[in-house]
């Protein structure tokens, strides 16, 4: 009997494009889902892309894949994905790998993953970002797990993933739950670069009085430059295009409350457990929530505010540049430093110059940008913020006017923009030489007897602020 390479279970868009992916590339793909025409569907569809073994049972799924067993669950995360791994477990054999190609917690792929372990069964938690586009053309793809189980699995998936000056966009991330860890923190980030072009062209529009097709030129402009990116290039087809019904700007008749998934979410809480500040990342994801509460906004319409006139003069967009500019390096600053957290606090040894090598091509932040981040951690692998590095140091003490004034306009003119404001905050945070923690912590001790360090002795003391003020040791 013909066997498979890699089997795919789970045959929705992103399992079915993943599975002709792998057809495309030359390999035996079993296929099987829990509902059988979808199988058949994609045999009837797509078989002449290459070689696929459909399986209508999870016996007959994986009797067909060659040893060692490389079994890709690509199902709805949580639940769903237990239920698949309670079915198929059972059936393999040590030696044999669960592959979870879902947006799963990396928690839970933690836990899976020791599980399975101990029946001597590798569970591999990988990230796979760029959408079905990607899972078909290539994707960026951040593989956890075993070393053992990467050498097996690894040149598939390296196979087919996006490939950027002849080096693929997939590399073994790390342990257990590093690779959905990952690519948590590259959604994170995501969420955090939206916001930021989403605030460019709100005050593009406000302050500067352009209209959408207008804007759409800026963007088409900006991607020939330092910020050509994905993002940027779709930004600038979504603004040009018209509604057909209509006749007016497509952006003007899509309703105004942004939608998410989680993942981002997710990001922030896991930061908030490690003690990482990502305040760009949880802004993008408050912004979208205050988009959702359309009650809220509704009873807030008529609070007093200034005039949005447009107020700025013919070189604003220049100075959004900046703002963006420097602003996306905050963000994706703290999305790096929550990957360095994550990774000392489980073990990992991420390579955070390898995660910006594979997130170039196939994912949906590929940016020109990521080449040098990559750059930064080459030249030093243990710098504690990408923030110092020459270029982007360089960069933001280029932008230092231009920010403040986009941020100060955006006042001014109450155009909300707190993607830019809080990068702002936090950069002006970590150059301080003092921030008002100090005062903070002063409050900590008056009422709760907290304590607090001195900056001229060492220990931990305490003032009797109910007595007569004296300090004592803690």
């Amino acid at each position: 009997m013909e066997t498979a390479r890699i089997g795919v279970t789970g045959l929705a868009v992103m399992g079915r494009n993943l599975a002709r992916n792998l057809a495309r590339h030359g390999h035996p793909v079993a296929v099987h889902n829990r509902t059988a025409a979808r199988t058949k569907a994609l045999v009837e569809e797509f078989g002449d892309e290459g070689t696929f073994l459909p399986a209508e049972t999870a016996e007959q799924f994986v009797a067909s894949l060659e040893r060692p067993r490389r079994l890709v669950v690509m199902v709805k995360a949580g639940a769903p994905t237990d239920a698949v791994i309670d079915e198929f477990a059972p059936l393999l054999e040590p030696g044999d790998m669960i592959v979870d190609g879902g947006n799963a917690h990396f928690a839970d792929t933690r836990r899976r993953e020791a599980a399975l372990r101990e029946r001597g069964i590798h569970f591999v938690g990988t990230g796979i970002s760029g959408g079905e586009e990607g899972a078909l053309h290539g994707p960026s793809i951040m593989p956890g797990g075993s070393a053992e189980s990467y050498e097996a699995l690894g040149p598939l998936l390296e196979d087919i993933a996006a490939n950027v000056d002849g080096t693929p966009c997939c590399t073994h991330v790390g342990p257990d739950g590093a690779g959905h860890f990952v690519k948590m923190v590259h959604n994170g980030i995501e969420y955090s670069d939206m916001q930021l072009i989403a605030e460019s062209y709100d005050l593009l529009r406000h302050a500067a009085g352009l209209a959408p097709a207008e804007i759409a030129e800026v963007f088409r402009t900006w991607n020939t430059g330092r910020l050509e990116s994905y993002l940027i290039e779709i930004t600038a087809e979504v603004l040009a295009h018209t509604d057909a019904a209509t006749g007016r700007p497509f952006v003007d008749v899509v309703l105004d409350q942004a939608e998410q998934k989680g993942t981002g979410r997710w990001t922030v809480q896991t930061a908030l457990d490690l003690g990482v500040p990502v305040g760009g990342i949880a802004e993008a994801v408050f912004a979208r929530s205050v988009s959702g509460h359309a009650g809220l906004r509704e009873a807030s319409r008529n609070l007093p505010g200034p005039s949005r006139s447009a107020v700025a003069g013919s070189g604003f967009a220049d100075k959004v540049e900046k703002a963006l500019y420097a602003s996306k390096i905050v963000a994706y600053a703290q999305g790096f430093h929550e990957i360095q957290a994550g990774s000392a606090e489980y073990g990992w040894n991420i390579d955070a110059g390898a995660m910006a090598t594979i997130w170039r091509g196939g994912c949906i932040i590929r940016a020109r940008f990521l080449d040098r981040i990559r750059a930064a951690y080459e030249a030093d692998p243990s710098t504690p913020t990408l923030l110092t590095d020459d270029h982007f140091a360089e960069a933001l003490g280029d932008a230092q006017d231009a920010w403040r004034d986009v941020v100060a306009t955006a006042a001014r003119i109450g155009v909300p923009a707190p993607g830019f404001s809080t990068a702002l905050a936090y950069y002006d945070s970590l150059r301080a030489d003092r921030l008002p923690a100090a005062l903070t912590q002063g409050q900590r001790d008056f009422f709760g007897a907290h304590t607090y360090r001195r900056v001229d002795r060492d220990g931990s003391f305490h003032t009797l602020w109910g007595g007569d003020r004296t300090e004592v040791s803690a």
